[in-house]
Parts: structure tokens; sequence; C-alpha cells
């Protein structure tokens, strides 16, 4: 096990009819005017920002509003949030949503503080030394962003999506109630059982890790956590139980602690897939990601054979071949298509509308955002990229 540091300033607050709590805990934060950040008028309809904002009155804190927050969260909303918040006197940011609403919450206060374009984070690669404090009132459980050190805007003019990576992207509170996922679609539910696997998958397989049974068991456990709640609350969207699992696994599964002691986070599917959303606007990030792993998973696994075999054993119950390993690795890899295809999520380029006439696009975009062949088991330039894509067909 690698040596390692692990800093999670976020306070959760989890359960039932903890809306109540918001004014009171942001208050006792400092915050005195709110800037309620959101999406569209599902937050309104549903009834919950009118419990979050008369929570924030009883407090005793004055806030305002900016919706309009879509998915693949926009560069332009976060630019305008910016002189909002400035123009307000906002000392508080409080994201009522899921990953991209949170994002964009993220980008407006790291905006504000450093006096600087959170697009020139994304484009230098280096990370904002200061914000807003951010609180998140979560209404999807996948991005893991309510308890996460990162941050992916979309520059729409552009068409490109970078992440930002910082400490201060820590929302400093998340409250975290499973009954608000009771109306997240079954396709969207299934985009969430996706990222949440992805981003534990994307830490397991960080090439070059020995001995870190503790972190695997961690990870594999939450993988068969998230594997049987997803197939209940596809089955029932009411279903506490698997609701809350999902929506706590959410933030484990990135929050750090499924890559305590490995090296080399190279997040390659990720960063793959953030181009597919950045060319199709209307591509889930969650779907894109459904089909993208499999055929990733395909043409590395010769390059960590052992680790393919071991969660395909321990996980999804493949029976372990010793004496050929890569049966085992190859099958474990097929039943993961499988189950992704279980819950109605795309396993093919032709289901995301992404045709072979744009895959040198998609590669070449690739290797411009991350400044070269994408790091993973092998270099992926544009030639390895290409195979991916074919093997996704």
């Amino acid at each position: 096990m690698q040596n390692f540091t692990l800093k999670l300033p976020t306070e959760i607050v989890f359960g039932r009819a903890i809306e109540d709590q918001i004014g009171e805990k942001l208050g006792a934060l400092g915050a005195r005017r709110v800037m309620v950040h959101f999406g569209g008028s599902s937050a309104r309809g549903s009834g919950l920002l009118g419990r979050v904002e008369e929570s924030l009155g009883r407090a005793g804190l004055t806030f305002i509003e900016l919706g309009g927050v879509s998915p693949n969260p926009k560069l332009s909303l976060v630019r305008e949030g910016i002189e909002m918040a400035k123009r307000e006197g906002v000392d508080f940011i409080l994201a009522v949503g899921g990953g991209s609403v949170i994002d964009s919450a993220k980008g407006i206060g790291m905006g504000v503080a450093t006096g600087r374009d959170p697009w020139e984070f994304a484009c230098a690669g280096t990370a904002p030394d200061s914000t807003l404090p951010i609180g998140t009132v979560l209404t999807l459980a996948a991005a893991g962003s309510e308890m996460s050190n990162s941050c992916v805007l979309t520059n729409e003019e552009t068409m490109e999506k970078r992440g930002i990576t910082s400490q201060t992207n820590r929302p400093c509170i998340s409250f975290l109630n499973p009954e608000n996922t009771y109306t997240v679609s079954k396709f969207q539910t299934g985009c969430g059982v996706v990222d949440i696997m992805m981003h534990t998958f994307e830490r397991y397989f960080m090439p070059g890790n020995a001995d870190t049974d503790l972190t695997d068991r961690l990870a594999e456990g939450l993988l068969i956590a998230v594997r049987d709640a997803g197939r209940r609350a596809i089955a029932n969207p009411r279903d506490y139980e698997a609701r809350a699992t999902l929506m706590w696994a959410g933030s484990l599964s990135h929050n750090n602690l499924t890559e305590l002691g490995r090296v080399n986070k190279f997040f390659p599917v990720h960063k793959i897939e953030h181009e597919f959303s950045a060319l199709h606007d209307e591509i889930a990030h969650g779907a894109g990601l459904s089909v993208l792993f499999p055929a990733w998973a395909k043409f590395v696994m010769p390059h960590d054979v052992n680790r393919f075999a071991q969660l395909a054993n321990r996980v999804f119950g493949v029976e372990m071949d010793f004496d050929r390993p890569e049966r085992t690795a190859a099958e474990g890899i097929e039943t993961i298509k499988r189950f992704f295809e279980e819950i109605d999520m795309p396993v093919h380029m032709s289901q995301l509308g992404i045709v072979p006439g744009e895959y040198e696009k998609l590669a070449e975009n690739a290797m411009h955002t991350v400044g070269g062949p994408v790091k993973s088991h092998i270099p992926l330039g544009k030639d390895e990229l290409t195979q991916i894509f074919k093997l996704a067909e």
C-alpha cells in the first residue's frame, strides 16, 4: 500500500426530512446571502425548492435564485452566475440538483473567489486556491460531486468538456435525502448506476498496483451493493433502501476512498467519454460510459489480466480459471456488459448516435484535451482509441 493523504471536509446530513435543517446549518457555517442554484422546473414542481427556501427564510437568510443548469453544465451559465453573485453580494452557493448543478455551482464559487474565469483553470490544468462555500441538496445519485474534489464544465463555444480538480471543490456540506430521487427516471437511474460503478472501476483498474487488498475489498463491496440496489431501484423507484444505497455509494465512490494506497489515477474512460458528450451534447455521461467501458476493458485486459479476473470472480461470481485467468477476465467483462444491457443502458456506439466517420475526430479531441496519448495501461493514441471505438460498435 502506497502512502496517501485523505481529507474529507464535507459534512453529510443524510436521511428523510433533512431539508428542515438547511437554513440552520448554513447559518452556522456563516451564510447570510445564498445563491440557490438549480436546473429546470422539476426542482420547483416537486416542492423541493420551496422546502429549501422556506428553511432558509426561517433561519433569517436571504437568497437569490439562478436556474437553468443543463446536463453537461455550460460555461456560459457559470459566467452569468459569477457576475450575479458578485453583484448581489452572495456569500454561499447552494446547489439543488445532481452532478451538473453541483459542478456549475463549483465553477461559480471558484470564479467569484479567485477573480478568474474557471476555464483558465480547465485549460491550464491548474487548481483554484479558494472558493465561496458550497452546499448541495442532492437529487440524483450518480456523479458523486456532492463530496468530490472534481468539477467538469462544457464550453459550448469550443465544444470542449474539461475537468478542474482541487481540494477547494469539495462542498462544505451536503444534504442527502434518498426520497428526493424517487422521481428519477429509469434511464437516469441507470446512468447513475453506471457512473457510480465507473468511478470505482477507474480506481480499481489503476495500473501498477499491488498490496491494496483492503481498498480492493471496499471497492468490491461497493460495486456489489450498487449492482443489487440498482436492480431494485429500477424495479421499484420508491424502494427507500435501494435509493439510499445508491445515494451514499455515489458519494463514497468519488470521494477518493476507493483509491487509497493506489497510484496512477488516470481515469481514461472518463477522459474519452467527455469527448463524446462534448461533441454530442445529447449524450448522457452514464450512457457514454456504459458503451465505452466494456470496449476499453477488452482492449487493455491483456495488460492487467489478474486484476480483471479478480474483479470478475469477487464481484460478478465468475468461476476462477487459475490455468487461464484471461478466460475469467474476459467473461467478467461480458458479464458487466450484460448487466448494463439488463438495466437498459446502451453498449453500442450506434445507440449513442456516433458513426464511424467521427472516430478520428473523437480520438484527436481526446488527445488534444490531455496533451498527448490518453494514459492507461498503455498509452492510447489515435490508433488505439480507434480500435476501442470499433470494439464498441
